[in-house]
Parts: C-alpha cells; structure tokens; sequence
C-alpha cells in the first residue's frame, strides 16, 4: 500500500501553504485527491512530486500559466519538448531584460548616492536630485518603475 498524506504534511514536506496546495487543485495543476472517510484530502507520492515541480518553477518566477504547460508535457512524456524549451526561452528573456531594467535603476540610484555630502535634509544632494528628475513620456523606465516594485 502507498503511504498517503494529510494537507498539512504535505504542505510541512513541500514547504508549500496548505491555502497554495488548494489553490493550485483549483487551477487544475494538481488532481483531485482522493478523500478519506471524514473528508480530509489525501495525497500520494506524486502529487508531492508534482507540489515541489511547482514549486521550483515558481522559485524560478515562471508564472502558473507557464508551469500548467510544462506539467502537461510531464505528463506526455513522448510529446516533442521544443515547447518547454520555448517557455524557458522566453522567460530567460524576460529575466534578463528585467536585471538590465533593474541594473540601470541601481546605476541611477548609485549616482545619486554619491553626491551625497552630508547635512541637514534642506541641503540633501539626494532629494534635490528626486525633485529635479522631469520624466517625460518618452522616459520607457517610468511606466517599468511601478512593475518592478511589484
């Protein structure tokens, strides 16, 4: 018989939220559990399998759209992988020119950082800079700005 598992220690051997592991049956990521006589969910060894697969795309920063796409090539594993190879290609590029957005913002932030020279904040080379910053429409950063922070 295969031992079978209680949300919670599913969600203690995964590190994933009992909330997470419900929202993801919801999605559809994970199946249905079978249910035991008071009702209580039950999980077997590959639907742990199947929590931390997420999980690790998650800590990658795939979103779930893109995480749905790869379980469903796991789960036809004769299926050509060009597609999985598209998913992770395109979240690389996505990665990468959000660093090269976050770089240029450390760049700016240093710049300003180090006219820094001290005193009262009347006289701060910091916020003079902050308020003498005019974006214009055309400034492609400041609509990203907000995505960043997010």
């Amino acid at each position: 018989m295969t031992h079978v598992y209680r949300i919670g220690e599913v969600a203690a051997r995964t590190g994933c939220s009992p909330e997470s592991i419900r929202h993801y049956e919801k999605l559809g990521l994970l199946p249905p559990p079978q249910r035991g006589e008071q009702g209580y969910r039950h999980y077997d060894q590959a639907a742990l399998e199947r929590i931390s697969f997420i999980r690790h795309g998650r800590n990658l920063g795939l979103d779930l759209h893109s995480i749905q796409e790869l379980l469903a090539l796991s789960d036809h594993p004769d299926t050509d992988c060009s597609a999985a190879d598209d998913i992770a290609s395109r979240h690389l590029a996505h990665l990468e020119a959000r660093i090269a957005k976050l770089q240029a913002l450390a760049d700016e932030l240093r710049q300003v950082v180090q006219q820094c020279r001290g005193g009262k904040a009347a006289d701060c080379q910091i916020i003079q800079t902050l308020y003498e910053h005019q974006p214009s429409c055309s400034d492609t950063r400041c609509g990203d700005r907000q995505s960043l922070l997010k």
